[in-house]
């Protein structure tokens, strides 16, 4: 975990003590479904708990906002998130019953109080968010059409409310075709490992 206090040296030891924890548990439950591809199992931290928390580089969520983590899978991006941001609400969805269990139990065994997870589609869900996260599920143009409806009021929610997609490659021709005004971010320009050379949060903000 040593990547991610480098990166976050402001952390709480509860918090480092949660994110060694988080290693631990994601492990065991990856044994059994295959959360993330095995071999990337030795670059757990750093391939998806930093990856995750490149978020957190571009948006600080407001204390008392709520964030949906949509296609969340393992926890990802939401339960590194929940542990840099004790103070926001994390709602984490996905369409597959065992990894939403397997989610469950993480927040559970780590004491993330600010976590809720639900096997449900995005476009089924009627509360609204500030914000909505997700890794790469679908090209910005679907995804979108899951998440815009599902938004508080621009005037109501909270400062930089919106979308941050984890992408990765030259995303030129899909967020043309989308037709947002999106901004893109590279988290090589805060990360200085190879993985994150082509890795980028895009930014569509909630107007």
């Amino acid at each position: 975990m040593s990547i991610i206090n480098h990166y976050f040296p402001h952390l709480t030891n509860q918090q480092r003590q949660q994110f060694q924890q988080l290693e631990s548990e994601f492990r065991g439950w990856n044994e059994r479904l295959n959360l993330v591809a095995r071999t990337d199992v030795d670059n757990l931290a750093e391939r998806h708990f930093l990856h995750s928390l490149g978020i957190a580089k571009v948006v600080e969520f407001a204390p008392g906002s709520s964030v949906l983590d949509v296609g969340t899978g393992g926890g990802l991006p939401g339960l590194p998130l929940a542990i840099l941001f004790p103070e926001v609400k994390f709602h984490l969805v996905d369409s597959i019953g065992k990894k939403i269990r397997a989610v469950q139990d993480m927040a559970h065994a780590l004491q993330l109080p600010n976590v809720t997870a639900e096997q449900t589609r995005a476009e089924q869900l009627r509360p609204h968010y500030d914000y909505v996260v997700s890794r790469a599920v679908a090209s910005l143009a679907t995804f979108y059409t899951w998440i815009e409806h599902r938004y508080k009021p621009a005037a109501t929610a909270a400062p930089g409310s919106g979308l941050y997609y984890l992408k990765g490659g030259d995303l030129t021709e899909e967020i043309e075709e989308s037709g947002l005004t999106a901004n893109v971010v590279d988290l090589n320009d805060f990360y200085a490992e190879e993985f994150f050379d082509t890795k980028k949060v895009v930014v569509v903000l909630n107007a």
